[in-house]
């Protein structure tokens, strides 16, 4: 009997108002499945494929395998089309460039480039390009601002060319929040409604795709969602489904209640090294358990939005009555919030028993085990508990050098440095703290900690206590709703007083943005090779990535941040140690000026308000004036500008044919790198400042560009030219082909020169020769960014062969037509004997299928040595098939509008 999926279409009512929508009760009935059986974020995947059954793209066999769901990973795959896609300005503007340069590629061919436009709504929120220039003062803010529109002019207007080029495409200007806590605030409706043309609405559970990682961070309001790269963005956007492997379900229970003093930042760090321990790498995670009671939604969104640093897909809370509070606190209508109530019990998407559910695994955690942590220094992962802190990070300066040390001798370790800083003598040593930072979504949108914080500061500024003057501190909040509860509670100025004026809304520290510190204090870093020290409330501490002056990282709650400012380095003990001294000479310590819970309760309750939410996102859209003025066209295809520095068009479709060619085999590959593990995407993609003599930099001056004006890799990946050149260029990616040379080098063969990155790829592509990286686990762990896979395309990297790959960095090579292979278990290019030396053959053909296992051959050209060993192809569903065989996800998609 044929599969008819109005079966399934019923009718709920709410506010009087008749919605349809698909039962998946009534489905897993007819299918013999207790649907109360199946995780939440499983139940959304099977009505989303319901909905949008076809039995083209959506078959009825992936109803079957849903319903069915293993506890065990299997080759059955999913198919998912989110509701909309949320970009921020960093990966949304590649991702434009590319839908321009797909647009001017459907004129060529002579179809119509108006085919190229987004199917399902789209908002971008121009968060990732404020940069701390300006700080300590309450001009910081407009100073960044300023500063920002001049280096960004270009990107802004093209930008703006977009959001009046394309249908269903909304931009929120910059200086209004981050992207994630602007999701949480505002954009997310938990519950979507749709009209056909018949005026019938059909209500469905929120999804979002985001080009950010950090984009789990909407799991909390019951909303499914993840990050991926641009390229597959873009897809989703273009109305192509995303196919998956079923996910493994882990199922974590919180229990009990957090101890006092003991906040969201301290839980969300004993979660993921938790989850890290248990590899759920690829996996959801939801979380149920009785311990949820004692969680407010930001706390939520705290765990949630650092799914990535666990490894989780997405950390998913299903709806429930605080999900209803917090949406009427953010001035949702009570409409839309009655829907969402009646939606998710009609559906069975509320929060009911969860005994009967059945996870891949099990774990638990009693949150009154939980102590006060911070994390680092150089992974998000390794926690230390507070009063551990100072032993942990002398420990790290002798240690080996790798994610847990820096390899310094015992009298280097020891070393002291004497100078005068703006007339006054300082003392510094290894941990000085240079950057102390309260930034990034993770922690900005929660206001407990926020207001922790505010209230330390208020305590610490009344007992006299001040921050070094060598210390660079500011406070990016996640959106103004931040700023207007700060102001109201009267906490402001003591914020300020110890220099952490706001300095602009977005994502700053957490990701590179953290400005120059002062020449004078980055040579005396340099001269003395100081390992100094950044403490930040953000997600991501990985080397090389806050700031190049700045080696040892670490993750702290928002009051820490200033606790240690205030203290002037990390190598102390809090929670023995005084901060500093008061007016009469006493000795003032952090337990003396920390506020208690239900002081900082009571400041939550009385000063964050529906109205503040209601008053910042009235005007949105509008409510930048520079943004407002910019001037741009409104052609439908881009006007390209040859002398741009900033935007240019892609060479993706250079010479492409309007029909699918033969996969061809990969023969004759060198090796353009050899890495161990955790190599991460702030290792392979360009990001942060410029360096002068660097390719990239070389580029731009070549082009006019004063060093001044070089902007970051962010701020630059609209133009192929400067990304591809600092692809593979961090300064701290240590190559093992690179002859003893740490950055971005590696030696060219067969001329044995140690060259960049990029000019050795320059010497094999003229030749004719395509490359391939050898890597060992995680490779490409960290940040969506598709750059990590585009720049490698663009160096003519063929294949990566890896111990493991992370979920969305493998995803965009195979959206960028580059072969994935995973080394079979036990075995790597050391154990293999692999040098870096071989010349690589990977035979492929058009019978490609999911995971297969190919034998790839390594000679050595010199002493004729052959290795031949069996690879896995990281080839997970048959849509990857379909885009390798293409050549990558975009000349597919030109194809597929051609044909269709």
């Amino acid at each position: 009997m044929t599969f008819n999926k109005k079966t399934y279409a019923k009718t709920l009512t709410s506010s009087g108002i008749d919605y349809r929508y698909y039962d998946i009760q009534a489905l897993g009935a007819d299918k013999h499945v207790d649907i109360k059986r199946l995780p939440y974020s499983i139940r959304i995947l099977l009505e989303s494929a319901l909905r949008q059954f076809d039995n083209d793209r959506v078959k009825e066999k992936h109803l079957d395998d849903l319903l069915n769901f293993q506890t065990t990973q299997n080759q059955a795959e999913y198919p998912f089309k989110p509701q909309r896609v949320i970009l921020q300005d960093f990966t949304g503007v590649p991702a434009i460039v590319d839908l321009a340069s797909m647009r001017e590629a459907m004129a060529q061919f002579d179809l119509n480039p108006d085919a190229i436009n987004p199917d399902i709504p789209v908002d971008l929120v121009i968060d990732h390009s404020v940069q701390v220039d300006f700080f300590g003062d309450d001009a910081a803010m407009m100073k960044n601002q300023a500063k920002e529109f001049e280096r960004n002019d270009e990107r802004y207007k093209f930008i703006k060319w977009a959001q009046t080029a394309f249908d269903n495409f909304k931009v929120v200007p910059n200086n209004t929040g981050i992207v994630h806590q602007v999701n949480i605030e505002y954009l997310a409706d938990v519950v979507n409604v749709t009209e056909d043309d018949a005026g019938e609405r059909l209500a469905a559970p929120d999804s979002v795709f985001g080009t950010d990682s950090h984009t789990p961070m909407v799991n909390a309001l019951g909303v499914l969602g993840w990050g991926v790269g641009g390229i597959e963005a873009e897809a989703a956007m273009l109305g192509q489904f995303s196919y998956n492997p079923i996910p493994e379900v882990v199922g974590v229970e919180l229990t009990g209640q957090l101890a006092p003093e003991v906040n969201a930042t301290d839980l969300v760090l004993a979660i993921t090294e938790l989850l890290r321990q248990h590899n759920v790498v690829g996996k959801f995670v939801e979380y149920f358990g009785d311990g949820l009671e004692h969680l407010s939604l930001a706390d939520r969104a705290t765990i949630s939005n650092m799914a990535p640093e666990y490894g989780a897909t997405v950390g998913y809370f299903p709806i429930d009555t605080e999900t209803l509070a917090y949406l009427k606190l953010t001035n949702r209508s009570n409409e839309q919030i009655a829907l969402v109530e009646t939606y998710a019990k009609t559906n069975h998407l509320w929060k009911e028993d969860t005994s009967n559910i059945v996870y891949s695994l099990r774990l638990s955690l009693d949150l009154a085990n939980v102590q006060t942590s911070i994390a680092g220094p150089k992974r998000p992962q390794d926690r230390i508990y507070l009063k551990d802190a100072q032993k942990a990070f002398q420990t790290s300066l002798t240690h080996e050098a790798g994610n847990h040390g820096f390899g310094l001798d015992p009298l280097a370790a020891e070393k002291v440095v004497q100078a005068n800083y703006q007339g006054e003598a300082i003392e510094l040593r290894h941990g000085a703290l240079f950057i102390a930072a309260i930034t990034s979504c993770t922690n900005t949108s929660n206001p407990s900690v926020m207001m922790a914080a505010g209230l330390l500061a208020k305590n610490a500024v009344e007992r006299g206590l001040t921050v070094p003057n060598y210390v660079k501190t500011s406070l990016a909040p996640g959106s103004k709703t931040v700023t207007d509860y700060y102001q109201n509670a009267g906490l402001l100025p003591y914020l300020a007083e110890l220099g952490f004026n706001v300095v602009g809304y977005g994502c700053t520290t957490c990701i590179g943005n953290s400005g120059p510190l002062d020449p004078e204090l980055s040579q005396l870093i340099q001269d003395n090779q100081l390992i100094s020290a950044a403490v930040l409330s953000g997600n991501r501490n990985f080397e090389g990535r806050i700031n190049p002056d700045i080696q040892a990282n670490f993750l702290a709650s928002p009051p820490l941040v200033i606790a240690f400012a205030l203290a002037g380095r990390i190598d102390i003990d809090l929670t023995e140690e005084p901060l500093g001294t008061d007016a009469e000479g006493k000795p003032v310590y952090l337990s003396d000026i920390w506020p208690s819970d239900d002081e900082i309760q009571d400041y939550v309750q009385r000063y964050v308000t529906r109205k503040i939410y209601a008053d910042n996102y009235l005007t949105l859209y509008e409510d930048n004036a520079q943004w407002q003025e910019l001037e741009t066209n409104d052609d439908p295809v881009y006007q390209w500008d040859p002398a741009s520095t900033y935007i240019q068009n892609p060479p993706y479709f250079d010479g492409m044919e309007q029909t699918t060619q033969a996969i061809e085999s990969l023969e004759g590959l060198h090796v353009l790198a050899k890495f161990g593990d955790s190599v991460t995407t702030d290792h392979i993609s360009p990001a942060g400042a410029i360096a002068k003599h660097s390719p990239a930099g070389s580029y731009l001056t070549e082009h006019g560009v004063d060093f001044f004006d070089f902007n970051s890799y962010g701020s630059r990946r609209g133009n192929h030219e400067v990304m591809m050149r600092g692809t593979l260029a961090n300064i701290l990616i240590s190559n093992q082909l690179a002859q003893g040379k740490i950055g971005g080098y590696t030696t060219h063969w067969p001329s044995g020169n140690v060259l960049s990155m990029y000019d050795a790829s320059m010497r094999y592509k003229a030749a004719g020769i395509g490359t391939v990286i050898l890597a060992g686990k995680d490779y490409g762990m960290g940040s969506s960014r598709d750059w990590a896979a585009k720049g490698v395309n663009l160096l003519n990297v063929k294949a990566v062969i890896a111990k493991s790959f992370e979920r969305i960095h493998r995803a965009n090579l195979v959206m960028m037509g580059i072969l994935p292979l995973q080394f079979m278990d036990g075995q790597d290019a050391d154990s293999l004997g692999l040098t870096g030396q071989e010349i690589f053959d990977i035979p492929v053909s058009d019978s490609l299928g999911i995971h297969d296992v190919i034998k790839v051959t390594a000679s050595h050209p010199q002493t004729g040595a052959v290795t031949v060993f069996s690879a896995l192809a990281r080839i997970d569903s048959s849509a990857d098939i379909a885009y390798y065989k293409h050549g990558g996800i975009l000349p597919y998609v030109i194809r597929d509008k051609a044909v269709g």
